[in-house]
């Protein structure tokens, strides 16, 4: 254990291994997914110093060419972090100065590794939402195919776990479509908080450096930049909760319709069904098909909306500028987006196989479903609401009630109007908000850039 580690960081002293094993954990594994994003940040960082004069064009030549190989090294497969270095940023400068000792000393000129890591999670992140958005909008279109091809298929609706009044397989699958709708909604907030540039703000109180912050924010392809540097340092950890927040609003409305296929697939209410493929038996009971795909949905679910308190739990009370303590945000925050990314694909792929029963409503128990049509029924040959409710509740309670033939429903939203049409075209208009393109076109430009 004497043995000891010289950081980039450091003068004279070398780290004591088991400190640093204590404080590094395992930052390296989530610095692998960050990779990317920091040589991306890197080029554009370069870019800004050549143009500000801070360094000379071949220095900016040899930069940009090492940085590039770096890159590809990563989209292979082949880059790691060695034994010893301490996080991904750290290991680009190594590999850069192992080359070209001098170029590549240069590049951490201008801004801090709290500025870097701040615009590497906003990178990554922005990355993933889009490709949250995307498996949000796979599912989207499962739902509201499924709600369309059972629209006519009727099932009862429940309030207090009761029977309620009369639902259909188009209405409570065509409402999750809609949910998801305003999920995005609130994940469109939280990609504009990560669609800002914090790159520049060095340490949290900027630089004595003429950089440009405007030429890497559009280099980047940020919106906008975080002007104030203490601030820029403050949003770590406000856009991990705000992003997780947002992920959470997901994982309610996926967790709550898993939870409700789990319950209608049971014996008790038998109105769905689906193929062994995709269910599980019991080990000593043979007539098992459990729904274990949609009870770990349900739980990561529940885990996704415990994240954001434990994201401000980690900030509670912490001053402003950098904390060592906000590096233990990222393992949460970085499983948090896969998870859900991992959640919604599996929905996407599994909800199709459903089968679903026809003529629910038809066996005998539930003809109390229908005791609100016959209370309107009443209504229209003008019997007053309040008279009509008490004559059905009568029957009700006597036993004589008997199910008329159920109405039309023509509102909007309704079992007879689902309106598919018109939440498709707000989930089109949601997405297309993001603009993804802007920021995908600006990366392509500074990757390629000869």
């Amino acid at each position: 254990m004497s043995r000891k580690t010289k950081k980039l960081w450091q003068k004279e002293d070398g780290l004591d291994p088991l400190v640093e094993q204590f404080t590094v954990d395992n930052d390296r594994e989530a610095d692998l997914q960050l990779a990317r994003w920091d040589v991306i940040g890197s080029l554009a960082h370069a870019h800004m110093l050549h143009k500000v004069k801070l360094i000379d064009a071949e220095t900016f030549r040899i930069l940009r060419q090492g940085l590039k190989a770096i890159l590809k090294e990563i989209e292979s497969g082949r880059f790691v972090i060695e034994q010893g270095v301490e996080d991904v940023h750290s290991q680009v400068e190594l590999l850069l100065t192992r080359q070209w000792p001098d170029a590549g000393a240069r590049l951490h000129t201008g801004r801090s590794r709290n500025d870097q890591i701040l615009v590497d999670l906003r990178l990554f992140a922005r990355a993933e939402i889009k490709a949250i958005v995307h498996a949000t909008r796979q599912l989207f279109d499962v739902l509201t195919e499924l709600s369309e091809r059972h629209k006519e298929v009727l099932l009862p609706g429940y309030t207090h776990f009761q029977i309620a009044m009369p639902s259909s397989f188009g209405l409570w699958l065509g409402a999750y479509a809609e949910s998801l709708v305003d999920d995005l909604i609130q994940l469109q907030g939280a990609y504009r908080l990560v669609n800002k540039n914090p790159l520049g703000s060095a340490a949290g109180y900027g630089s004595a450096f003429p950089l440009d912050r405007t030429l890497t924010t559009r280099l980047l392809g940020f919106e906008t930049l975080n002007f104030n540097s203490v601030y820029a340092q403050m949003g770590r950890g406000k856009t991990e909760r705000i992003v997780t927040q947002a992920i959470g609003g997901l994982a309610e409305t996926i967790g709550k319709l898993a939870a409700d296929i789990v319950l209608f697939q049971s014996q008790n209410f038998g109105f769905l069904h689906f193929p062994a493929s995709v269910t599980t038996g019991s080990s000593i009971m043979p007539h098992k098909k459990n729904p274990d795909v949609f009870e770990i949905v349900r739980g990561k679910c529940n885990r996704l909306k415990a994240v954001p308190n434990e994201i401000q739990m980690l900030t509670t009370n912490l001053p402003s500028g950098y904390h060592r303590d906000l590096q233990l945000l990222k393992e949460p925050f970085l499983r948090a987006l896969k998870t859900l990314r991992d959640v919604l694909h599996i929905m996407a792929y599994v909800l199709p196989k459903m089968e679903v029963k026809e003529n629910i409503l038809s066996e005998r128990k539930y003809q109390s479903v229908y005791t609100v049509e016959a209370i309107n029924q009443l209504v229209r040959q003008g019997v007053p609401f309040r008279q009509a409710y008490h004559q059905i509740a009568r029957q009700t309670a006597e036993g004589t009630f008997v199910p008329p033939e159920p109405g039309s429903h023509t509102h909007e939203g309704s079992i007879g109007r689902l309106c598919t049409d018109e939440i498709r075209r707000m989930m089109e208009t949601v997405v297309a908000e993001f603009r993804f393109e802007q920021w995908e076109k600006a990366i392509r430009a500074l990757i390629d850039a000869p």
